[in-house]
């Protein structure tokens, strides 16, 4: 951080919060807020004069709440710039003259309680996420009793405890009666791999999440390597589910920590209990490996706990970003483009995206300038002739095209009858909108309803009773049918794809066109729900299938004729059994049910579209 304080190319501005965030790709409006630190940075020394006079004294949260600050600090001993701030919510302040001791004390006079927030404005031609992660609350577990016994401490409390610049100086003490401990326990997967069920007790994660967080075995493997080097005689025990020691070198850590003497135990507590004579901390735990039950009666227990995206979502808001089911943000391809965010323009760094260690961070931090710089370096920004633009003298301004986007494209003021723009630099060409407009005013470039319906009407020419009709996305399920080819599987060739960019862009008009044509079967196909290419749109492909279902039932039209399947790019061997399975279906259509069907679509949706 220092370093990068000093670059004459970086400013870092600290102490900021982002207010806004417009515009689109080469072309962002950030407003942020800068905070009044009531300490002129240009002018402080940092020589701490104002510290011992300052009468207000707080828990120190870089340090865990092991040791105090005052009112007037430095955030940690690392901080750019290298001044002073107040926290003026704590502070007692000079008017009326409650206090002001910092003032009288500090020479250089660079103590302002007059300072104000500063609003200010930049442009910026792309933005990197690297927003962090916090740390699970073991609160909630109470069977550990973290909130009641002082030597339960936290894997972060541990690292400040045993650091050389930490609360302690580096020795490592038990916080009950500050005597170095000689049994210490490390309970792994403390918040991670938990199972959440929506009815049982913990829908809130409150207890912990199904993920793995990464890093914590390794950490605890390091810290137990750190314990033997400095303190050889000290007893350590580790409980834990199963040991994940996948990357470079972590196997080798993990056996010199068995070679060292640390011993694991396959099987996490129960319980633990307190001796109130001696605080020493009695831990119940079944080893799995044994096949017993155990007490081990320990001088501290250090809780491993895990990782959990940052609660702010305000950042996700701003620049319309999505989460993954375990909360972090959504990469727009887990493997092509794991650094790029689905908005153009983001991306990503760091564990933001995912829980990872500093190794994978710092990979994912350079991949990310590198595709800043790639974006940067261009004069002009292009985009796919797949664009959506807006027929104004068809628009009506009803804003739903708004609400459909997921990248915010689009904007509308139904209130004011502002009729939509696109702005074609932010839309990624899914078609949701188009699928969407009840006034057809908003056309797809290359992929329009007219382009779209001569290829519906050109495959069901001939016998179309015969044919199975597949609205296919382009990323996903389009990819699988070609691996169904290429890996030669074998599926009814009776089946007749239509590519579609997304999904999403599958119009009702193009399915009733097809029953109307005669076609027995209709399937509609996409990525799966997590995995779109375009965040959400597949969610509306899900509630327009919905819709159609209920109205197929109202019109006597069997819904089993309209099917909806998510097939992966990877997934041919699905794709050639959903033909499979939808051929069987077709051959109970009868002619007379398609005559039928033709005749009801002719008059429902022919009258429902005038």
């Amino acid at each position: 951080m220092m370093d990068a304080g000093r670059h004459p190319n970086i400013e870092l501005m600290t102490y900021t919060e982002i207010e806004n965030i417009t515009g689109y790709v080469g072309n962002f409006h950030v407003t942020v807020r800068r905070k009044a630190r009531f300490v002129d940075e240009s002018e402080c020394t940092a020589c701490g004069d104002c510290v011992p006079v300052c009468p207000v004294i707080r828990p120190n949260e870089f340090e865990m709440g092991l040791s105090t600050r005052r009112a007037i600090y430095i955030p940690f001993p690392q901080a750019v710039p290298a001044a002073y701030l107040i926290n003026i919510d704590e502070c007692l302040g000079d008017v009326p003259i409650a206090c002001g001791k910092c003032l009288e004390a500090c020479d250089k006079k660079c103590i302002d309680f007059d300072m104000k927030d500063r609003i200010e404005r930049f442009e910026v031609g792309a933005i990197i996420v690297a927003t962090g992660l916090d740390v699970f609350d073991p609160t909630g577990l109470d069977e550990y009793g973290y909130t009641r016994y002082p030597n339960v401490i936290t894997s972060l409390e541990f690292e400040r405890l045993i650091s050389a610049g930490g609360p302690t100086e580096g020795h490592f003490i038990r916080p009950s009666d500050r005597k170095q401990p000689k049994r210490i326990g490390f309970i792994q997967c403390v918040g991670s791999r938990t199972e959440i069920s929506p009815d049982g007790p913990n829908p809130d994660g409150s207890r912990g999440h199904p993920y793995c967080s990464n890093i914590c075995c390794m950490n605890t493997v390091k810290d137990s390597l750190l314990l033997k080097d400095h303190y050889p005689d000290t007893e350590i025990t580790v409980f834990y589910m199963d040991i994940r020691a996948f990357g470079k070198g972590f196997e080798d850590l993990y056996r010199s920590s068995k070679e060292k003497g640390v011993r694991y135990v396959r099987g996490l507590p129960g319980k633990i209990r307190e001796d109130p004579t001696t605080h020493n901390l009695l831990v119940t735990v079944e080893n799995t490996t044994a096949g017993r039950l155990e007490t081990h009666e320990l001088d501290m227990v250090v809780l491993s706990v895990g990782f959990v995206p940052p609660e702010d979502g305000h950042i996700k808001k701003l620049l319309t970003l999505s989460n993954t089911s375990d909360g972090f943000l959504l990469e727009a391809h887990p493997k092509l483009r794991p650094v790029d965010a689905p908005a153009k323009g983001v991306f990503f760094a760091g564990c933001v995206e995912s829980p990872k260690d500093i190794k994978d961070s710092v990979t994912q931090a350079s991949a990310a300038a590198a595709r800043a710089q790639r974006l940067l370096n261009k004069d002009r920004v292009s985009v796919e002739a797949i664009t959506a633009w807006v027929d104004h003298d068809l628009c009506t301004a009803c804003g739903i095209c708004v609400k459909v986007c997921p990248y915010g494209a689009i904007t509308a003021d139904p209130k004011q009858k502002i009729k939509a723009v696109v702005t074609e630099a932010s839309c990624a060409g899914c078609g949701a909108c188009a699928a969407e407009c009840p006034q057809d005013a908003i056309v797809m470039r290359n992929f329009t309803d007219l382009q779209i319906m001569a290829q519906v009407e050109a495959a069901l020419a001939e016998n179309p009773e015969e044919k199975t009709l597949v609205f296919a996305c382009n990323w996903c399920s389009y990819a699988g049918a070609d691996l169904a080819g290429v890996s030669r599987l074998q599926y009814p060739a009776n089946t007749r794809v239509v590519r579609t960019m997304c999904s999403g862009r599958v119009d009702e008009d193009f399915v009733w066109r097809a029953f109307e044509l005669g076609a027995a079967m209709v399937l509609v196909s996409g990525c799966h729900f997590g995995d779109c290419h375009y965040m959400t749109a597949n969610h509306h492909t899900q509630k327009r299938v919905d819709k159609m279902w209920d109205r197929m039932e109202r019109w006597g039209i069997r819904p089993e004729r309209l099917q909806l399947e998510w097939i992966s790019a990877a997934e041919g061997q699905k794709f050639a059994r959903v033909m499979r399975e939808i051929e069987e279906m077709r051959r109970q259509v009868t002619r007379e049910e398609i005559e039928e069907t033709k005749a009801i679509i002719a008059k429902r949706w022919r009258k429902r579209r005038k």
